[in-house]
């Protein structure tokens, strides 16, 4: 009877919720979360996924892409370089000419990986992560490049998106665009995050320069395609409205079990 008793006074309600223990538990960091989804994404749209070194020559990482001698992106005061041939790559671009050197178009790829620049704000840090795009076939158009950056960005964030195409420039493509999405932070109402624009930019694309076919041996006159790049720590700021991009790299704890 003493037992009976005390087994009813010790009821146990199973409808509760389980504890969570963060302690015993990893879970992937916010970036890589955000460099998967994106890589998931784009399979399902037909793209393969290609690698490349981060330490890269100067011809690659610019020459190869139609970058001249006196850009100001070839500036110490913007990239790592290591001696006079080889520097940190700035951008993912050069996995692109590797990829075409041993894949004749038509082609559809994506790289991502780890990228180096001299910056560090609010929205930049010398180490980044980058996933480019191409697309090279005898039919393709700026609208489709259009479409297809909405239908990614839309599949990502799983929600309708308010964004925008500018005019801009890059060497390797004509015409040229970046992509801004309207800032989670402040509803499009102007903040820090968004330097009181409203927007924040988050890609940047283009249709490929004729000359960066030609160095590859590839007709322009039959093959046209476009490129883009993707600033995976700017869509993860977006999407897990994080307020600085240098949070991303602290390693607090307090942060980081948000996303366990």
């Amino acid at each position: 009877q003493q037992v009976a008793q005390e087994l009813a006074a010790q009821t146990i309600d199973i409808s509760l919720p389980g504890r969570q223990r963060h302690s015993a538990n990893g879970s992937l960091h916010p970036i890589t979360t955000v460099i998967q989804r994106l890589e998931n994404i784009c399979q399902t749209m037909g793209f393969s996924i290609a690698t490349g070194p981060e330490i890269e020559s100067d011809y690659y990482n610019f020459t190869a892409l139609n970058i001249p001698p006196l850009h100001p992106a070839r500036a110490m005061t913007d990239t790592f370089y290591l001696n006079n041939d080889y520097l940190l790559r700035t951008h993912t671009s050069p996995v692109q000419i590797r990829f075409l050197q041993q894949h004749p178009p038509p082609v559809r790829m994506i790289a991502s990986g780890r990228v180096y620049r001299r910056d560090y704000d609010t929205t930049h840090t010398p180490m980044f992560h980058q996933i480019e795009g191409l697309v090279l076939d005898t039919t393709i158009t700026f609208a489709q490049l259009k479409g297809l950056i909405t239908e990614l960005l839309t599949a990502f964030f799983a929600r309708e998106l308010r964004l925008r195409f500018r005019p801009s420039y890059f060497p390797f493509t004509e015409p040229s665009a970046e992509v801004d999405l309207s800032c989670a932070h402040c509803h499009g109402q102007g903040c820090k995050i968004c330097s009181n624009s409203g927007w924040l930019e988050v890609l940047g694309c283009g249709m490929v320069h004729p000359n960066v076919c030609r160095m590859l041996q590839i007709d322009p006159a039959i093959y046209r395609g476009f490129a883009f790049g993707i600033g995976c720590e700017r869509l993860a700021l977006l999407y897990y409205n994080i307020p600085d991009l240098r949070l991303l790299f602290e390693n607090d704890l307090r942060l980081l079990q948000q996303f366990c």
